[in-house]
């Protein structure tokens, strides 16, 4: 087995604070809960946790990096409250090789577009054509005009999602009004030109600025044909997992404001129940999927802890928050299996695997 694994052994001990209850005004945290860490931002430095501390169960890990490195996986980190507890590296990547999100970034697209929202730039309600002007799709005006930024943002837009990944006004094409149909569509990359024309400046300007440098993160955006991936290191990845674990606020800052991060990591619209603002949900009664119109019963990752919110890109790119557990866990590779868009059968498969790790 060619893991690199990186399992460091804490040196400190866990900070408490107290509290008073959650309906007292007081700020402090609730008594006997650990601080959640945060790693430094200009520092490769990071703390860690054992598998002995947590009483998880140490004789099922090689299961589990068995399983990635044989499903293609290239890195995998769990962070438990912020703090490394298992880094494995395997099948030729190293913790600096850059890695493609593919649409698991569509998550960093959510999150600045609530900064901008936050900071008055734009409106999520108003339509795309408001700051685009006409003319960005090839609809009819009337129907244009009624796709607002949060339908992009929920999918919901009713442009025809079977004519490819080109986000040109030519491929944009009317199919249905707003609202009518969840469809998982690249439109939601307009959301990046609807900031940067807010903004007036570059969407990589205002991404690096306003999020990227503000975490830590490295990384760019790369250009794929008509629309740019993110690539980046799985720590990199990770703090974008921790951000969002923590609501939005790194430290003491509140980065992505707390109540967009809540209206994105749950249900937003009646269509799809498994989907927020860009996010895949778990514990849902129903859930579609991409390129498909059918509505599948059950959870869409049984195995996972039903409070799951999920980033899920191609060829298997995850990102997994529990709140529930305090846990981020990040998946880089090539597609564990067949390729595909977002979930796969790999995603409950993987969680059985960690399941008896980590319970």
């Amino acid at each position: 087995m060619k893991h690199k694994l990186l399992i460091a052994y804490l040196f400190i001990f866990s900070l408490y604070f107290s509290c008073t209850s959650n309906n007292d005004s007081s700020t402090e945290e609730p008594q006997n809960e650990e601080v959640r860490y945060f790693p430094p931002i200009n520092s490769e430095i990071w703390e860690t946790k054992t598998t002995a501390e947590l009483n998880w169960n140490e004789d099922q890990l090689s299961p589990l990096l068995d399983f990635l490195e044989e499903k293609n996986t290239k890195s995998f980190i769990i962070l438990h409250n912020g703090k490394i507890v298992i880094e494995a590296y395997m099948n030729g990547h190293t913790d600096t090789t850059p890695w493609y999100w593919a649409s698991a970034g569509k998550t960093l697209t959510a999150a600045v577009t609530g900064i901008a929202q936050e900071e008055g730039l734009i409106d999520i309600n108003n339509k795309v054509s408001d700051y685009l002007g006409t003319g960005w799709t090839s609809a009819p005006l009337e129907k244009e005009n009624l796709i607002t930024s949060k339908n992009l943002l929920e999918m919901t837009s009713g442009l025809d999602d079977n004519l490819g990944d080109d986000v040109s006004s030519s491929n944009l094409q009317y199919l249905e009004d707003v609202d009518q149909r969840w469809a998982y569509h690249n439109a939601y990359v307009k959301l990046q030109d609807v900031v940067s024309a807010a903004s007036q400046d570059s969407w990589t300007n205002y991404f690096n600025t306003n999020l990227k440098t503000k975490i830590g993160m490295s990384g760019a955006w790369i250009q794929t044909g008509s629309y740019s991936l993110y690539w980046s290191t799985t720590r990199s990845m990770a703090r974008f997992g921790l951000l969002s674990l923590a609501n939005g606020k790194w430290e003491t800052e509140q980065i992505i404001p707390e109540l967009y991060m809540h209206e994105a990591t749950n249900t937003s619209q009646s269509i799809n129940e498994a989907y927020g603002y860009l996010w895949w949900l778990n514990g849902k009664s129903s859930y579609h999927l991409p390129q498909s119109q059918f509505e599948f019963q059950g959870e869409l990752i049984p195995n996972a802890p039903s409070d799951t919110f999920a980033a899920l890109g191609k060829n298997d790119q995850k990102i997994y928050i529990v709140p529930s557990k305090d846990l981020v866990i990040i998946r880089m590779g090539e597609a564990a299996d067949d390729e595909n868009f977002a979930l796969s059968s790999f995603d409950n498969n993987l969680w059985e695997k960690i399941n008896a790790f980590i319970d």
